[in-house]
């Protein structure tokens, strides 16, 4: 572990394609962390890597939700990557943040430590029971998972939902995609007392992390799971298909796969981030015929009118109640990597070449 000082160690993407760990100026805030380990996303931080990201393309209007050509866009080097920290406090200068020594989880990127102002930045508390592994879903990752089935609730609920089980309780669950979004959301499916939860990934590894887990899983490659499915789940005469569909894999293929495995006036509760064309997808298709609806769940908003109940904070909450319950089968069959930071560089060079996979690599700091 580093304690922060004049400057820190990062793992930044320089220019497309080059990732190295170099020194980067130290941040100012009354709160000093020292990084313990930071949980990589492999699909946000390879689209940076190899230039698919679209704020390197273009600027995002904030006010009206645009991404514009003639606004700045982001440009390398890219020094603030990843979103999963976890740390140790070291020192509070205004004595008004977690005390020293508590172990928190932030979002503040693979550095070796980082200063923050608690009033302006997230900052999440551990439970001394939790293994800090596990941290890296509390701040960010695992809220990501938690707001799906949130939407999941608010699409038949409206502002009107009291727990996460309201969207899946007594369903029929289908997840598209077995990585680090699509298993967590599984996960919380189960423990929100849905009555089937089937993940469709078409990489073995990850198809037995699913079956680790305890969750089912299949290979669409292998047979036409809208058929299986679809022949398994009969709600009525013409009326088949999973109850809710949540799509966690950044392919518009599997976005079409998670279409034809709805029962008609389904919703599609949409977590992925996309970087393909989009040729795969056929709108003419299930979407038009069967009265469908694709409702995306990104985490900078929880669904209309359920802020006031439903922020951040509870959603950190669920996650870390989650992790309480099945963090000894997350430990072992999500986190597939665990390496120092220095070797981050390789590792994405790694990913993006196709040469290893992994479901969660964390990076650690030597103390």
């Amino acid at each position: 572990m580093t304690v922060p000082g004049g400057c820190d160690r990062a793992l930044v993407v320089e220019s497309p394609g080059v990732a190295a760990v170099r020194e980067v100026p130290a941040t100012i805030g009354p709160v000093a962390l020292a990084t313990i380990c930071t949980g990589v996303s492999a699909g946000t931080e390879l689209s940076f890597l190899t230039g698919m990201h679209p704020a390197l393309h273009a600027g995002l209007d904030t006010e009206l939700g645009l991404f514009r050509d003639d606004l700045p866009a982001t440009r390398y080097p890219v020094t603030r990557l990843g979103y999963m920290e976890v740390a140790q406090v070291v020192a509070d200068d205004a004595g008004a943040g977690p005390a020293p020594g508590s172990i928190v989880a932030a979002t503040y990127g693979h550095r070796t430590g980082y200063r923050i102002d608690p009033l302006a930045e997230r900052v999440v508390i551990l439970p001394p029971n939790l293994d800090p592994l596990l941290g890296v879903y509390v701040a960010h990752m695992g809220p990501i998972c938690a707001n799906g089935l949130l939407h999941a609730a608010a699409d038949l609920f409206g502002a009107d939902v009291r727990t996460l089980g309201d969207g899946v309780r007594g369903r029929r669950v289908a997840v598209v995609g077995g990585g680090v979004v699509g298993l967590l959301t599984g996960l919380f499916a189960r423990r929100h007392g849905a009555a089937e939860v089937v993940v469709l990934d078409p990489t073995q590894a990850r198809r037995a992390a699913a079956t680790g887990l305890g969750l089912e899983a299949l290979d669409p490659g292998e047979r036409d799971p809208a058929v299986l499915l679809k022949t398994r789940w009969r709600h009525g005469s013409g009326d088949r298909g999973a109850d809710v569909v949540f799509q966690c894999r950044g392919r518009t293929a599997a976005l079409a796969l998670a279409l034809r495995l709805l029962r008609p006036q389904g919703t599609v509760v949409d977590l992925a981030f996309y970087t393909d064309d989009g040729t795969a997808l056929r709108l003419g298709a299930e979407f038009h015929h069967n009265g469908l609806t694709v409702r995306c769940a990104q985490i900078g908003r929880v669904p209309r009118g359920t802020d006031h109940v439903w922020d951040r904070e509870r959603l950190s909450a669920e996650t870390i109640d989650l992790l309480l319950a099945d963090g000894d089968a997350v430990r072992e069959h999500m986190i597939t990597d665990v390496l120092p930071l220095e070797e981050g560089p390789a590792l994405l060079a790694e990913l993006a070449a196709r040469r290893r996979h992994v479901i969660q690599a964390v990076l650690t700091v030597d103390a």
